[in-house]
C-alpha cells in the first residue's frame, strides 16, 4: 500500500494526477459530493442554532467504507479537491465520514493538472479553509431553508410540485420582466433617408443627419417627404416602392449634387477583452456557437481534466474553469510574449495586467487559460473533438490576444451637402484597419442583433467642395424593435451584473429552470418564460418579495464572502434571514393568499362551468372547476396542435416491424411518441427526432456514412452518455461502431447556424 493517499473528486483525474506523483501516492476518487442533507425533509435544527444533520446516501456506503480502508492503512492523507467553496465543503465533508482531523488533515489544490502544477501543490501543502466550508454551509443552509419552507406554501396555494429557489426563482424574475417588457412595447416609427453617391467610378452612400447643424428626426412618412420636397420639384413623381415587412420605401433615380464640405479622419483605438472568466467564456461560447452554458462547462471540464495526447501521456490543456479571476500567471505572461512575439512580430505584443469587476471574486486565482500557450489548437487538431477543439482554440487566442497591442482603426466622416439644400448635412462613414493588433488573431463578439453589417462599399478620396452625385434616393419606414428575449449567454452576463449567483452557479442554475419548465428554449436559443413562471413569480413577488428582490440576492452574496473572512458566524446570518424575512413571509402567505385557479377561458362543454388547468405528474391538462361533480377532461389547445402536426408528418407510414402495421403518434408520460398500430400487441415504439437528429441523418446519408464500406452494414445513429455515435443497425449483435467525423459535426453546426439565421430574418 501506498505511502500517501490523495482524494480527488473526479474519476477523470486520478489516473493522470497518480502517474505524476509517483509510486508512493495513491490516487482516488471521491465520486463528488459524499455526503449531504437527506432528502424529503429540512434535517436543519431552526431552535438549536440552525444545525444541520448530514448523512451519507446510501449510494454513496460503499465509496466511503473503500475510503475508510484506504485512509487508515495509508500514513498520510491528502485531500485534493478543486479550490472553491464548493469543494472545500466536499473536502471538509470527507474528512468527518473518514473520521480523519480537518484542521491538519493535508490539503492541495491546484488550476491546472500539470506535473509542474501538483508537484508544486504537494511542496506546499496547506489545511482545509474552514472559513470556505462555513461560507458554503450558510449557502447549503439558506438554500435549503427556502427550498423547503416556501415550495409547500406553492404546493397549497398554486399546485403540488412547484418549488421556489433563492437564485434559480431571481433567475426566472428576470426572464418574466423581459416578456412583460415584450408584451408592452410599444413600437415608435422612424424614417431614415439615403442616397447613394457615385464619384469618380466609385460608388458609397450617404445618409440624411441634420439641419442647420442640428439633427433631425424623421418621425412620420411627411417628415420624410418634407426632406425629399427640397431635393425634387414635384413630390408626386416620387414612387412607393413594395412593402417588406414593415418598411414602405419612396425611390427617386433624378441625379443629384451632393457638394463635400467636411472631411474628418480620427484614429481610435481598440483594446483587447480580458482572459476569459467562468461567465465571459459562457457567453462568449454562446454568441460565437451557439452552445448551450451547460454544454461549454461539460466540454471545458473535459479539457481542464484531461486530454489523452497518446503515448500513454495524459495532460490538463486548460486551467480552472470555475474562475471569476482575470489575473494570468507570470508564467503564462512569459509564455504570451514568447508566442506573440514568435508567431508575429514584436510589436505585436503588450504586456497587460487586468483587474477583476466582481467586487467578491474568490472563486480561484487566475483566469481561464492554456495550461501550456506552446500547445497550438492546430497541434492538438488530431487528439480534440470538433466541440473541445473550438473551445481550446477560443480560449487559446482570447489568452494571447489578452496581451496583444491595441489595433488602431482610422474613421473617415465625409458631410455631404446637397446642392438644392444647403443647410442640410448628409453622412458617410467609413474604417480602415491602420494597424490590426490583436484583431489579427481574435475578434470578440457582440450580444447586440442590430449591429450592421460590413459594408460592400468603401469611400473614394475626396477633396473638400468637390461634388458627388446621386445615383438613387431612398427613404425608408421602420419601426423600433422590443427588447431581445434573454439567451443564456446574455442572462449569465445579467445575472453577473448584478452580482446574483457565482460562477460555478450560472450553468446549474439555466438547467433548473429549463429542467423544470419554468423556461422555454424556442428559437434554439431564447428563453421564454412558461405560464408557470408568470404566475410563481407573481406569488413570490406578492408575499416573497424581499426574497427575490436582485438587491436581497446580491446582499446574500456579500454576506457569503463575510462569513469567508470570519468577520460573520453563518448561524446569525441565518437567523436574521429567518426571522426578519422567511417566516414572516411564510406566515402570511398561508393567512392572506387566495388559491390560485388558471382559467382556460372556456366553458365546460358537459356542464357550463369554468374550464381550469390542472396539472398531474404526468404534465398539465384541462379539468372542469366543478370537479369532482364534473369529471370532464382534454389536453391543451397547444397540446392538440402539436400532435396533429406530428400526426401528419408520421402517420400513415409503414411500421419498421412489418408493412401491414403503420406508425402511430401516442402520448405517454414523458411526452409523444411513435407506434405501431396494433400497439401494445406489436412492441415497436421509435423516438420523434428533433430538427437536429434528422439534418444529422441527412448529412451522413449524403456522405454514404450510413452504410459500412467494409460489410455492407447498414448503419444508424445510436445515443450515448457521451451523444450520438454511428453503429451498425443490429448493433450490438454486430459489433460496429465508429465516431461521427469532425467534417460532419462541422457541415451540420453551419447548417444549423444557417436556419437559424433565417429564422431570425423571417421573424
Amino acid at each position: 500500500m501506498a505511502k500517501n493517499l490523495v482524494i480527488v473528486e473526479s474519476p477523470a483525474k486520478w489516473k493522470t494526477i497518480e502517474k505524476f506523483l509517483g509510486p508512493d501516492y495513491k490516487v482516488v476518487a471521491s465520486m463528488w459530493h459524499i455526503r449531504d442533507l437527506p432528502q424529503k425533509s429540512l434535517w436543519i435544527d431552526i431552535e438549536n442554532w440552525f444545525t444541520p444533520e448530514y448523512w451519507i446516501s446510501e449510494d454513496k456506503e460503499k465509496t466511503v467504507n473503500n475510503l475508510k480502508k484506504l485512509a487508515k492503512s495509508a500514513s498520510q492523507v491528502w485531500i485534493a479537491t478543486d479550490e472553491d467553496r464548493e469543494w472545500e465543503a466536499i473536502g471538509w465533508h470527507l474528512c468527518h465520514a473518514l473520521n480523519i482531523d480537518p484542521t491538519t488533515t493535508k490539503r492541495i489544490a491546484f488550476h491546472e493538472i500539470t506535473k509542474s502544477a501538483i508537484t508544486k501543490a504537494v511542496e506546499n501543502p496547506k489545511t482545509l479553509d474552514l472559513k470556505l466550508v462555513d461560507a458554503q454551509q450558510a449557502r447549503r443552509l439558506l438554500d435549503r431553508l427556502v427550498w423547503y419552507k416556501v415550495s409547500p406554501v406553492l404546493w397549497k396555494k398554486i399546485r403540488k410540485w412547484l418549488s421556489a429557489w433563492r437564485v434559480q426563482s431571481v433567475a426566472v424574475k428576470l426572464i418574466v420582466e423581459k416578456e412583460r417588457e415584450i408584451q408592452n412595447f410599444k413600437p415608435v416609427e422612424s424614417w431614415k433617408i439615403k442616397v447613394m453617391l457615385d464619384f469618380a467610378w466609385s460608388k458609397f452612400e450617404a445618409v440624411f443627419s441634420k439641419v442647420n447643424g442640428k439633427v433631425k428626426k424623421l418621425s412620420s412618412k411627411q417628415d420624410a417627404q418634407k426632406v425629399l420636397s427640397t431635393l425634387i420639384d414635384d413630390i408626386t413623381t416620387i414612387k412607393e416602392g413594395k412593402t417588406k415587412k414593415d418598411t414602405i420605401e419612396l425611390s427617386h433615380k433624378t441625379s443629384l449634387d451632393f457638394k463635400l464640405v467636411e472631411s474628418i479622419k480620427k484614429d481610435s483605438k481598440r483594446s483587447p477583452g480580458a482572459p476569459f472568466t467562468t461567465s465571459t467564456l459562457q457567453q462568449e461560447w454562446a454568441r460565437k456557437f451557439g452552445f448551450w452554458v451547460k454544454q461549454t462547462m461539460m466540454v471545458a471540464q473535459k479539457l481542464y481534466e484531461w486530454i489523452d495526447l497518446g503515448n500513454g501521456e495524459r495532460q490538463g490543456l486548460i486551467t480552472y474553469m470555475r474562475t471569476d479571476s482575470v489575473n494570468l500567471s507570470k508564467e503564462a505572461l512569459a509564455w504570451a510574449k514568447s508566442m506573440i512575439e514568435k508567431t508575429f512580430w514584436k510589436e505585436y505584443h503588450k504586456s497587460r495586467s487586468y483587474t477583476t469587476k466582481s467586487a467578491g471574486a474568490q472563486e480561484a486565482h487566475e483566469a481561464i487559460r492554456p495550461t501550456d500557450l506552446s500547445r497550438t489548437p492546430e497541434s492538438l487538431k488530431w487528439d480534440l473533438d470538433a466541440q473541445q477543439l473550438k473551445l481550446y482554440t477560443l480560449i487559446w487566442k482570447r489568452t494571447l490576444a489578452s496581451q496583444m497591442q491595441e489595433a488602431i482603426v482610422e474613421v473617415t466622416t465625409y458631410n455631404f451637402s446637397p446642392e438644392r439644400a444647403t443647410n442640410q448635412t448628409w453622412i458617410s462613414k467609413w474604417e480602415v484597419i491602420k494597424f490590426d493588433g490583436f484583431m489579427k488573431l481574435y475578434i470578440e463578439g457582440t450580444d447586440d442583433e442590430e449591429d450592421e453589417k460590413e459594408s460592400e462599399w468603401m469611400l473614394p478620396k475626396i477633396q473638400e467642395w468637390e461634388i458627388a452625385q446621386s445615383i438613387s434616393l431612398t427613404a425608408s419606414q421602420t419601426y423600433s424593435r422590443p427588447p431581445a428575449r434573454y439567451t443564456e449567454a446574455s442572462l449569465v452576463k445579467k445575472l453577473e451584473s448584478e452580482g446574483i449567483g457565482r460562477p460555478s452557479t450560472y450553468a446549474p442554475t439555466i438547467s433548473t429552470i429549463i429542467d423544470r419548465w419554468y423556461v422555454e428554449k424556442k428559437d434554439r436559443k431564447y428563453l421564454h418564460p412558461t405560464e408557470t413562471a408568470f404566475t410563481v413569480t407573481d406569488f413570490l413577488q406578492e408575499y416573497f418579495w424581499q426574497m427575490i428582490e436582485y438587491s436581497f440576492t446580491k446582499s446574500v452574496e456579500e454576506e457569503f464572502d463575510i462569513i469567508a473572512e470570519w468577520k460573520l458566524e453563518y448561524p446569525t446570518m441565518l437567523q436574521k434571514f429567518w426571522e426578519g424575512t422567511l417566516k414572516k413571509s411564510i406566515e402570511e402567505a398561508g393567512e392572506k393568499a387566495e388559491k390560485v385557479v388558471e382559467l382556460v377561458g372556456k366553458k365546460c362543454p358537459d356542464c357550463g362551468e369554468e374550464l381550469v388547468y390542472k396539472f398531474s405528474k404526468a404534465g398539465k391538462f384541462v379539468g372542469c372547476s366543478w370537479y369532482p361533480e364534473c369529471k370532464h377532461i382534454d389536453q391543451p389547445e397547444e397540446e392538440k396542435n402539436a400532435l396533429d402536426a406530428l400526426r401528419k408528418k408520421y402517420e400513415w407510414k409503414p411500421c419498421p416491424d412489418g408493412i401491414e402495421w403503420t406508425v402511430v403518434v401516442k402520448t405517454g408520460r414523458y411526452g409523444p411518441f411513435l407506434a405501431s398500430s396494433e400497439y401494445p400487441k406489436v412492441k415497436w415504439i421509435g423516438k420523434i427526432k428533433s430538427e437536429k437528429d434528422e439534418l444529422l441523418e441527412e448529412i451522413l446519408a449524403s456522405k454514404w456514412l450510413l452504410i459500412d464500406e467494409e460489410t455492407g452494414e447498414e448503419m444508424v445513429v445510436k445515443w450515448s452518455r457521451r451523444g450520438p455515435f454511428l453503429a451498425a443497425k443490429r448493433y450490438p449483435e454486430v459489433k460496429i461502431a465508429k465516431n461521427i467525423p469532425k467534417d460532419v459535426w462541422e457541415e451540420l453546426n453551419a447548417r444549423m447556424a444557417a436556419a437559424s439565421e433565417r429564422e431570425e430574418e423571417s421573424v
